[in-house]
């Protein structure tokens, strides 16, 4: 059912007017969302565990029952898959008119919140996004706002989750332009800057202004640059062992039908993993605050090295072993049945094998700050796994205070994305989105292709005949009908064949013939047909093959529903890409 404008906007203000003070509305909410979250998660740690922490046995035991809890909850009171956030928003954009529905308000709150605070080993920042977006969304169709406009409301939401949840408010509007709104102009910049400035203000007022990972940096030195320009390399490896595994893991593991058999397995999977390497419980962002700060001995590596060995090769070997197996943590608490997202997990990872690496660098006689080095590699890492080196850059600088290392941020993180790019095309996000031909880029003509839709260009004003009527019924069908074609079916409504109504001048001109000829004397093939659902590239790639003007389309069982011409997907083309051009 279609809302309604709320009457007490309208005649006021312009539509321009309206989407500046909902994208302030959308970014206050969105902050209070972010507040929430954060808040709950460490209620939740809190209540099961007090101030003791995770020890022994909760390791086994807990993560699986918070994934347990979310995976009832998400099949019999939400009963929508939720999961993979951000990868939700961008189907939303470019399948659903930038409309998400009303539950994603909270719904990925609750059992993200549950996943981590129960210790799954998941970041919360994705099902913040996905509520964000879900905010911004939701307001933008409540005030009755343009398509044009719910889509920058959906970003300003996204853009507001990450400045409250980080309280970063240029990374957030960064990660918008670069990831989720491919076409944005600087008339569409005012919304997104309302919107996380006054996220990232409801977050200091709530949260306190502290940074979000307060460390202790060292000033840039040029002579450190070749050990950055490794890191680069050994991060973009990394971001491809990272993306690789995890969707070959999500991929076999979704082979497993049984959804409580998938928790059993993945819980028991995790549980062991935690009890084995602590650093992997929740969010692990204590972890990343102990080596931004040179406390790595805080790091429980308890039964892996000890004694006189806290500073030998068995330290980074040791934090090796956790970036290999953070992938698997990760994919074991999302695949149980948990929600939460991998931007978390990518922060963590690059922190651990940022370590890993300067580590190693300084036990071969390198002598550079690991600190720094840790920052560094948390924006490479997600440089690479974001393939979003912008968002990675500007995010690690304002959650950390650590502008000074503007230079190898930017060195490091370039290098990553470059080397990830020469493996791979496409972003964890975005990767399988772009297999089913969903995906929206920042190529306008090849973003209004993603968007048209084949069911919707498709009339069928056009007159039907049966492969064996007469000629007599088919000049009857054509009578009074200035259609230029003819669909021929069977009785079961399957298409058949085409005529050219022109084709046919010289035979309805003989009277003599319209009992003796039927319409399978005069019957074309049809130069190729079109599936409901076919991709809009696909069905443009028929008309240039073909040279034809107009294609029968048909249901997957061979049914015909109309014709789509050409002229009516140039003239929603052109419709379209007015629309996605965000600014005046």
């Amino acid at each position: 059912m279609e809302r309604t404008r709320l009457p007490k906007f309208d005649g006021l203000l312009t539509e321009k007017h309206k989407l500046l003070v909902l994208s302030l509305l959308t970014g206050v909410s969105s902050g209070l969302a972010a507040v929430v979250l954060t808040k709950v998660v460490s209620l939740v740690k809190s209540f099961l565990l007090g101030e003791s922490g995770f020890q022994g046995i909760f390791y086994l035991l807990l993560p699986g029952l918070g994934m347990l809890i979310s995976l009832l909850l998400v099949r019999f009171v939400v009963r929508e898959d939720i999961g993979h956030g951000v990868t939700k928003v961008l189907l939303a954009l470019s399948r659903n008119e930038s409309r998400i529905k009303g539950h994603n308000i909270w719904s990925p709150v609750l059992t993200s919140s549950l996943t981590i605070g129960f210790g799954g080993s998941v970041g919360a920042e994705a099902p913040i996004v996905q509520t964000g977006a879900a905010i911004g969304s939701n307001i933008g169709i409540r005030f009755g706002m343009s398509y044009r406009s719910v889509t920058i409301l959906l970003g300003c939401g996204a853009a507001g989750a990450i400045a409250g949840i980080f309280k970063a408010p240029l990374a957030g509007v960064i990660f918008t332009m670069e990831i989720l709104l491919f076409n944005v102009s600087m008339s569409s910049m005012l919304p997104l800057l309302l919107s996380t400035i006054s996220s990232a203000m409801v977050s200091w007022l709530l949260l306190g202004q502290e940074p979000f990972f307060d460390c202790s940096i060292k000033p840039f030195s040029m002579g450190n640059t070749p050990w950055y320009i490794l890191l680069g390399v050994m991060m973009g490896l990394g971001s491809l062992y990272f993306t690789k595994t995890t969707l070959f893991l999500e991929d076999r593991l979704g082979k497993i039908r049984s959804p409580y058999f998938r928790w059993a397995m993945c819980a028991a999977a995790l549980g062991i993993l935690l009890f084995i390497f602590p650093p992997l419980y929740g969010e692990g962002y204590e972890t990343v605050r102990n080596l931004l700060n040179g406390r790595d001995w805080s790091v429980d590596v308890s039964g892996f090295v000890s004694g006189n060995a806290l500073h030998n090769w068995a330290v980074p070997l040791f934090f090796l072993l956790i970036f290999f197996f953070k992938v698997f943590a990760m994919t074991f608490t999302n695949s149980g049945g948990g929600v939460g997202g991998t931007f978390g997990p990518t922060l963590f990872s690059g922190a651990i094998l940022g370590f890993a690496s300067v580590r190693c660098f300084n036990l071969l006689g390198a002598g550079v700050p690991e600190s720094n080095f840790v920052l560094v590699g948390m924006a490479a890492l997600m440089a690479g796994v974001m393939q979003a080196p912008l968002t990675a850059i500007f995010l690690i600088a304002e959650i950390s205070g650590g502008y000074e290392l503007f230079v190898p941020l930017i060195l490091t993180s370039t290098i990553s994305f470059g080397t990830v790019r020469i493996f791979e095309k496409y972003s964890i996000y975005t990767k399988r989105i772009a297999q089913s031909g969903d995906l929206l880029t920042h190529d306008s003509d090849q973003a209004v292709l993603t968007l048209l839709q084949t069911s919707k260009l498709v009339r069928d004003k056009y007159p039907k005949v049966n492969i064996n009527d007469t000629l007599r019924l088919f000049v009857e069908a054509i009578s009074g009908n200035d259609a230029a074609v003819v669909a021929v079916l069977d009785g079961e409504g399957h298409f058949q064949g085409m005529v050219d109504v022109a084709n046919t001048r010289r035979l309805i001109l003989r009277p003599d013939l319209y009992d003796e000829l039927h319409v399978y004397n005069f019957l074309e093939a049809a130069p190729a047909t079109v599936g409901i659902d076919e991709r809009m590239d696909s069905v443009i790639g028929k008309f240039d093959n073909t040279g034809a003007w107009r294609l029968p389309v048909l249901d997957s069982d061979g049914r015909y529903l109309g014709f789509i011409s050409k002229s009516r997907i140039l003239m929603a083309y052109r419709a379209e890409l007015k629309e996605i051009t965000f600014g005046d």
